[in-house]
């Protein structure tokens, strides 16, 4: 896959959330990273029990934001800088739980908080992830409706397959390689 010096000079914002589907992300933020985007990795606290922080900032080469309260680069309102300066919001995965909380605008972790400070010109990308019984909960269906309509958010997945909860549907997060090219596709 030849994608060196597609999207230089792009600052593309990925953020974790709780799920599995973690372990593909890695490959999302080394691909962006290759393709020269300066990637800044941000996690919830349950992103990090799925996978380390270590792993995402040795791929992308910068630090990586576990907490709304780090002040990494400078000592002013850090998640305004980083929404500023963001040309994309990538969330993968998306848990329902966060869904929920961008679809009722509530900021109580670093994602969520970066996500509210974006203006409203840059695009963001959700990678929804979830078994698919909570993938199908009208609830769920209602705030990803508020994401697209309300939000302006870019939806990609999910997909339909295996599950880590031992079954088959809908709510497998899409594949590294659709996700990345649809980054691209968006501001690439």
């Amino acid at each position: 896959m030849t994608t060196a010096g597609t999207l230089r000079d792009r600052s593309v914002i990925v953020a974790l959330t709780g799920g599995i589907a973690c372990y593909k992300t890695a490959t999302v933020v080394s691909r962006l990273a290759q393709a020269g985007a300066e990637v800044t990795v941000l996690m919830t606290d349950a992103a990090t029990r799925f996978i380390g922080p270590l792993t995402l900032q040795s791929l992308s080469g910068r630090p990586v934001y576990t907490s709304q309260w780090q002040s990494i680069e400078n000592h002013d309102a850090q998640h305004v800088q980083l929404a500023r300066r963001a040309s994309l919001m990538l969330i993968a995965p998306t848990s329902a739980n966060t869904i929920a909380k961008l679809a009722a605008g509530i900021c109580d972790n670093v994602v969520t908080t970066v996500a509210c400070a974006l203006p409203r010109s840059t695009p963001v990308l959700v990678a929804p992830a979830m078994n698919a019984e909570m993938w199908e909960n009208p609830i769920t269906q209602r705030n990803i409706a508020t994401l697209r309509d309300v939000l302006n958010y870019h939806l990609i997945g999910p997909e339909t397959g295996w599950q880590a909860c031992r079954t088959q549907g809908a709510g497998r997060m899409s594949e590294p390689e659709a996700i990345v090219e649809m980054v691209k596709s968006l501001i690439g």
